[in-house]
């Protein structure tokens, strides 16, 4: 017998929208922010929508993670305990957390799940969450294949949830100050203001100039849709899309990408399965490269390489299409193996490095005409950010998810029966109390041909018996009515059989994995204070929102520009021809200074005094 392991599909939704259509594209978990208290301050959500959510999606048996993982104010904990209760009460199935005051309220028994913004990196860590009680844990991105497989045998009974598409940040999760310092907006209270996509020149010491005006700590997007199979092998349990700000065709698109490549395993691989019911339908093949992203990596899942960075931008390239041939009066000609649409948006860097684009007015084979003709060269690369026609697709009707069900139509005593049994072996019967009437004709096949027609309901029949003593005629309106009832007590059924987990949280006082916490810990209130007191912790730091620490490290990052220039003593074994230390300038002045720790393989920025 095969020990199977259910693999769960996350993705991300901005509102009911977009969650909707990412239950309908495949996903078999999404997470969406509470009204308040979410890590995207710009991505909050009334309970209402939320309900409404959590609907369509356990009729799927899909879960519905909500997001309140910002760390909170003293006087905000009562608001989040209410909160909290009414997200329960509307059969919300977990929330995504980061300040551990929250499990020092009086909790429903609603699982709680350690948001990345904890910094989950090592199995120490991730097994004191566990036993304090959390029943799935976020793991930072920077996390290698080794790293992930280290954490699952030393924690094998933790489901791990790990990113694999999208936005990166710069720093390690939960441990970014740079945006609270320069602009008083705070990452960890969901405002950030993307300090890491601002341009930047590199000095060194001396005040020469090494790079002017780049995004220096702009990443690309990551993208490990080659290597799930690796990941799951190495023991995630749970595959993340980044995402709460896309609209709604990115999730679709997405999802739907990702869903394919999930379902491929496991038809080869039957100790993993799916954890959500139902098949979807697209009619769209699903394209990574045509939703946003800065070009892809696969970030630290291997090893390190120059393949992280996006320093000319940080919008947006999309799909490679080719290179310019020539220019001509109002168009210019284009050697490459894909084709343009009339409307779609074209970019390119120029000679100076900067990103520049225009819109395609036309298309003639190999000759686009834009709205404006763009100051050009001959070979330069050329990007489609935005597909006109594969959008026109999106925003229509783009998928259908649905669950097998096997129906039985039988004859009794007293007239008919209908049975209905899903893919998840709910069954339901309904009776129709009929005179029967011979058919002068033979019915089998006009009645499966009935039975068979599902239309918008969530259910496609995947076998339908007939068993009838006789040849009994059934007319259409009666068997589409007779239908209709089973159908509306199928998912009836479905939606009281859905297995909601309950989790209750129960004090505990193993001890945390330090002694003492600095304002890393991210401690803004008394009952996360009294938590890690509780745990262990001797000495407990103020939250740097709370008190700023002079001197203190705003970012810590797995990115380094040392490497990315050349000139790492670890790595490449490179003498930099430049003084130490090296400074970030951004355009308005502001000086940055970079200290980079070797033993770690980190670089840190510091305001520069």
């Amino acid at each position: 017998m095969i020990k199977q392991r259910k693999i769960e599909l996350l993705a991300p939704a901005k509102n009911l929208e977009c969650g909707i259509e990412a239950i309908n594209h495949g996903a078999d978990a999404v997470y969406i922010g509470a009204p308040k208290f979410g890590a995207r301050a710009a991505a909050v959500n009334s309970l209402e929508d939320i309900e409404a959510l959590v609907q369509h999606a356990h009729l799927y048996h899909a879960r519905i993670y909500v997001t309140v993982n910002t760390i909170l104010k003293e006087e905000e904990l009562k608001e989040t305990e209410e909160m909290i209760h009414a997200l329960y009460r509307i059969g919300v199935d977990a929330l995504i957390v980061q300040d551990m005051g929250i499990t020092k309220l009086n909790l429903p028994p609603i699982p709680l799940h350690a948001s990345t913004q904890m910094d989950n990196r090592t199995p120490e860590k991730v097994k004191f969450l566990w036993e304090a009680g959390f029943r799935q844990v976020v793991l930072a991105r920077e996390l290698s294949l080794r790293e992930i497989k280290k954490i699952h045998e030393n924690c094998p009974e933790v489901p791990l949830e790990v990113f694999v598409h999208g936005a990166l940040c710069v720093s390690y999760s939960g441990q970014c100050y740079v945006s609270q310092a320069c602009f008083g907006r705070s990452a960890n209270r969901g405002e950030c203001a993307q300090f890491c996509r601002l341009p930047f020149s590199l000095v060194d010491a001396d005040g020469k100039v090494i790079v002017k005006d780049k995004h220096l700590l702009s990443l690309k997007d990551m993208n490990q849709s080659d290597e799930l199979e690796q990941l799951l092998d190495a023991g995630a349990s749970s595959f993340k899309i980044e995402g709460r700000l896309k609209d709604v065709s990115y999730v679709k698109n997405v999802t739907a990408a990702y869903r394919q490549k999930l379902d491929a395993i496991f038809a080869r691989r039957p100790e993993y399965v799916r954890a959500s019911s139902g098949t979807c339908n697209f009619e769209f093949k699903p394209q990574l490269d045509k939703s946003f992203s800065r070009g892809f990596t696969h970030y630290f899942l291997h090893r390190r390489d120059k393949e992280i960075f996006s320093f000319d931008t940080p919008k947006s390239l999309g799909e490679e299409m080719g290179t310019v041939k020539e220019i001509r009066g109002n168009y210019l000609t284009v050697a490459g193996l894909k084709s343009f649409n009339n409307g779609d948006g074209v970019c390119y860097i120029d000679e100076q490095g900067r990103l520049q684009g225009f819109r395609i007015n036309r298309v003639d084979s190999n000759k686009l005409y834009p709205q404006e003709m763009p100051r050009i060269k001959p070979r330069t690369t050329l990007y489609r950010n935005f597909d006109q026609e594969f959008e026109r697709v999106l925003s229509r009707k783009s998928a259908e998810r649905k669950i097998a069900v096997r129906m039985l139509l039988a004859d009794h005593h007293f007239g008919f029966s209908l049975t209905l049994t899903d893919e998840d072996d709910n069954s339901f019967t309904i009776t129709l109390l009929r005179e029967k009437e011979p058919a002068r004709t033979p019915q089998t096949d006009n009645l499966k041909t009935q039975l068979s027609k599902l239309g918008n309901t969530p259910f496609a029949a995947k076998d339908i018996e007939i068993s009838f003593t006789d040849n009994w005629f059934l007319p259409a309106s009666v068997l589409a009515d007779f239908r209709r009832q089973a159908i509306d007590r199928l998912i009836t059924a479905r939606r009281i059989n859905y297995r909601q987990e309950l989790s209750v949280w129960k004090p505990t006082n193993h001890a945390f994995p330090q002694t003492t916490l600095t304002y890393l810990g991210n401690v803004m209130n008394t009952r996360a204070a009294s938590f890690y007191q509780e745990h262990g912790v001797q000495q407990v730091g103020a939250a740097y929102e709370k008190e700023a620490v002079e001197d203190a490290v705003l970012m810590f990052c797995k990115h380094c520009l040392r490497y990315s220039m050349g000139w790492c003593p670890i790595h490449q074994r490179v003498r930099s021809p430049y003084k130490e230390p090296y400074y970030l300038v951004s355009n308005d002045g502001k000086r940055f200074r970079l200290e980079f720790d070797c033993k770690n393989c980190q670089m840190k920025v510091k305001v520069a005094q």
